[in-house]
């Protein structure tokens, strides 16, 4: 059923019913209830989506959300809207599967929507490289920092995923652990690669070697980890803590070490990385590396509406990470702290 439709039956022309859903103040009151009933007996709801689009259009931006499990850019998503909306654009949600190529998704959403600007929630660095001179309009890719991305309107905002993860490894070590395990993210992910080298680096200054066999690769969602972590577990690999590249990560870690019998903290330390609001209500409460997600919204909006307003030039912007104490770590039985 389409307004065509309802015109038909009513008798009334295209422009007329156009009007009655716009509410327009120039539809005499009997026409307008004739059409209004007509529309409640056969049950018309109209589509105002492509009018409010049109509206939007004008001041919007779109956020590509690469992966639709992951939970951190559940909780990003949600400052940024609110960001956005303090500068009175909207924002347009466009979500992709954690293996999508998001340039080819940008480019129809410029053909398509023709947005302001595009905030992209993560990044293939190999595709931005290859393809992102295809977009003309500023963009900011959130999350992933990397030198090899050199172009005029796109800003980066994220933290510095190496010295987090050597701060998170080097917080396991100083508990006692010697036998560290690393459940990380897909192997095009930029930011899983900094976090394994950060681990790397951790244990190599304090002595220890990284242990491929320790190493769990896993996407960012629970049933991923907890199949990477009862893998680890079916070899019999031998550790006492885990470092996961990100909190989702852990949750599926957690899930798999308990499965399999074991206690967190007790038999196995476990620490995680984002800081997103499930973490601390978890149990045990999760011990992580936590970006600054309020802080990230802010400064990924602010660059992006300088480069659309006054032509700003593109700023990359890395950010410090905090580690947020929690339940899920502890020495390893009979281990001195460092």
């Amino acid at each position: 059923m389409t307004i065509k439709d309802i015109a038909r039956i009513s008798g009334c022309s295209v422009s007329t019913i156009s009007r009655v859903i716009n509410d327009r103040p120039d539809v005499r009151p009997e026409t307008k209830e004739h059409v209004l009933q007509i529309m409640r007996e056969v049950g018309f709801v109209p589509n105002t989506n492509a009018r409010q689009l049109k509206i939007q259009q004008s001041r919007s931006v779109v956020f590509v959300v690469k992966g639709t499990q992951n939970m951190f850019f559940a909780d990003f998503l949600v400052h940024l809207q609110r960001v956005v909306g303090l500068y009175g654009y909207s924002g347009i949600v466009s979500y992709l599967d954690e293996n999508a190529n998001e340039m080819e998704a940008a480019e129809k959403i410029l053909r398509e929507i023709k947005p302001k600007g595009i905030i992209f929630l993560g990044g293939n660095v190999e595709n931005f490289k290859r393809s992102f001179d295809q977009i003309s309009i500023p963009a900011v890719l959130a999350t992933v920092v990397s030198e090899e991305l050199d172009f005029p309107n796109l800003s980066m905002v994220g933290v510095d995923d190496r010295a987090a993860a050597y701060q998170a490894v080097t917080s396991l070590i100083a508990l006692g652990h010697r036998q560290i395990c690393v459940i990380g993210g897909p192997a095009t992910s930029h930011p899983s690669m900094m976090r394994r080298l950060g681990a790397q680096q951790a244990m190599e200054d304090n002595g220890l070697t990284f242990d491929p066999r320790l190493y769990g690769l896993s996407s960012y969602n629970f049933e991923s980890a907890y199949n990477a972590m009862n893998s680890l577990l079916a070899r019999r690999a031998q550790f006492t803590a885990v470092f996961a590249m990100s909190d989702v990560i852990a949750i599926g870690v957690i899930r798999a070490l308990a499965s399999a019998g074991y206690k967190v903290p007790d038999d196995v330390s476990v620490i995680g990385f984002d800081g997103i609001s499930m973490s601390r209500y978890c149990v045990p409460a999760l011990a992580s590396m936590v970006q600054p997600t309020e802080e990230l919204a802010t400064r990924c909006v602010e660059l992006l509406l300088r480069q659309i307003e006054h032509g700003a030039p593109a700023q990359t912007v890395v950010l410090a990470p905090s580690l947020q104490e929690g339940e899920s770590v502890r020495p390893p039985r009979g281990a001195a702290l460092l």
